[in-house]
């Protein structure tokens, strides 16, 4: 079986995001008083009292950047959570945020999206269903990279690869 590495955004990529956002917009630092927010540094949920940002972040375009791709309209940016500061990262391996619907969207080597699929947490375990999502995305050797997706706003929540591939 082939594992699947589910990738927050880099550190070097934060770096520039905390600087400007792929919109060109300066980071402002709040504090959630909630908590609960998807970080997608280290992917995992905010906890109150922390500093956090929400920036505008093309997952596609700063692939297609290490890759030579042109995803052509598929680009697309949109907000993410993240620290103010830098974090330690991913503290464990596994798939992030599996509590939830989610979509699974397919890309090509070329950046262009090749499908999709609903991961209905309901009806099996939230891993299981990830697991089996990443396997029909990753058994169509067309496919490059996965993005995994909020349903209810569609926001990227981070980045899936086959390990091994693109320095996993």
């Amino acid at each position: 079986m082939t594992t699947y590495v589910s990738r927050p955004i880099t550190r070097a990529v934060l770096k520039e995001l905390r600087s400007a956002d792929d919109a060109g917009r300066p980071m402002v630092p709040v504090l959630d008083e909630e908590g609960g927010a998807p970080l997608r540094c280290c992917l995992r949920r905010s906890e109150r009292g922390e500093v956090i940002a929400l920036v505008s972040y093309a997952p596609l375009r700063r692939w297609a950047a290490e890759t030579g791709a042109d995803p052509g309209a598929y680009d697309e940016q949109g907000p993410v959570f993240i620290h103010a500061e830098e974090c330690g990262g991913p503290a464990g391996q596994g798939h992030p945020f599996t509590g939830a619907h989610r979509t699974v969207r397919r890309y090509s080597a070329d950046g262009h999206i090749l499908g999709g699929r609903l991961v209905d947490v309901a009806s099996t375990t939230g891993a299981t269903a990830f697991d089996q999502a990443f396997e029909e995305a990753f058994a169509d050797p067309e496919v490059a990279l996965v993005h995994v997706r909020a349903v209810e706003y569609g926001c990227f929540l981070y980045e899936v690869r086959r390990r091994g591939a693109g320095g996993a």
